[in-house]
């Protein structure tokens, strides 16, 4: 039985805790909130305690960290030298620097770090990686995500851009979907953003883009925005184009941008090919909770299998330092060598 410490009752945290209180080889010993939170039903009767310094006390097996990105590098790397296992939300820091001293950490205390690339363990983006890589590069990609946000969960995001730009915090996973088709190493960023609202912090934008080149030749383009100002027209496109063909999520009934389910639902892929077309229908997709249990079942079976996590901790890195090079880019007005922005 695995003991688990939760740190931060947020939307993940919350889904994180309910897939271990329903697993049966976990054992939460203790929910972190800074403040008072009400809790799903199943969780109400945990121990509560309103410090990382606290939690830590249950001495756990695992430490899942749910909570804003510039506390990630830190309470990782003293649950790993306290002797504990670490599950840290997306994105893994706030700088490479911070990121690479984390996987450090891991590689030298020999525990396991997963990082919460929720898309990693979604069925559908597997095939959709696994039949774009069947194509053959290079490739184009063309991948956004903006959510039109107002009342609470405006107030999420505003709350994240004290620390972390969308094109940062949601740029990572489809950065890292990226990574895994074309198999290549970043060369160049370039990006663009705009303060479309006096509610943030002036030196943050809400909206931005990035293009990166890849050493195989493949481009990539990303663009992310959160606000009420925000459209609903073509805020999901997830295209990947190849010499030989394309593949693209189909799904048309995406709903409103604010709808978490939504951001990983296929629903269907339509390879196209100068021979013709052909969809691949995802019926049955996971939903949001499903793929956190999912996450936080490979957690625990990489600790019980010693699975070598080493290809994982370096694939988190290379996609954070893209997003970040694009986030320099944006505030210099000058492209960024990725050489610059590594090691």
């Amino acid at each position: 039985m695995t003991s688990v410490l939760i740190v931060g009752l947020g939307n993940m945290g919350h889904c994180h805790a309910l897939a271990h209180h329903c697993h049966p080889c976990a054992e939460v010993v203790g929910l972190v909130n800074r403040s008072a939170v009400d809790l799903p039903e199943g969780l109400e009767s945990y121990p509560r305690f309103a410090t990382f310094e606290e939690g830590m006390e249950t001495n756990p097996d695992l430490v899942v960290i749910a909570t804003y990105t510039d506390s990630h590098a830190e309470y990782a790397c003293t649950a790993m030298e306290a002797g504990a296992h670490v599950f840290v939300e997306k994105p893994l820091a706030v700088t490479v620097a911070d990121a690479e001293r984390v996987v450090e950490a891991a590689k030298r205390t020999n525990r396991k770090l997963v990082v919460g690339y929720i898309l990693r363990h979604h069925p559908s983006w597997m095939r959709l990686i696994e039949e774009a890589r069947a194509l053959g590069g290079p490739y184009v990609f063309r991948l956004n995500l903006n959510q039109q946000s107002f009342g609470a969960e405006w107030e999420t995001h505003k709350a994240l851009m004290k620390a972390t730009s969308p094109i940062v915090d949601c740029g990572v996973h489809y950065v890292d979907v990226m990574c895994q088709i074309t198999d290549s190493v970043p060369v160049r960023v370039h990006g663009l953003g705009l303060r479309l609202t006096s509610e943030i912090p002036e030196d943050m934008y809400n909206y931005g883009q990035f293009q990166v080149a890849f050493a195989d030749g493949s481009v990539g383009w990303y663009e992310a925005g959160w606000g009420p100002m925000m459209s609903e027209t073509a805020f999901f496109v997830k295209d990947i184009v190849s010499p030989n063909g394309s593949v693209s999520i189909t799904e048309g009934s995406k709903g409103a941008s604010s709808d978490i389910n939504g951001h990983t639902r296929v629903g269907g892929i339509l390879v196209h090919t100068p021979k013709g077309d052909r969809t691949v229908e995802m019926p049955d997709e996971p939903g949001h909770q499903e793929l956190c249990d999912a996450e936080q079942a490979y957690m625990l079976r990489a600790i019980a299998e010693d699975i070598d996590l080493n290809r994982h901790m370096s694939d988190a890195v290379q996609s954070l330092a893209i997003c970040l090079a694009a986030d320099e880019s944006i505030r210099t007005g000058q492209p960024v060598s990725f050489a610059e922005t590594s090691t």
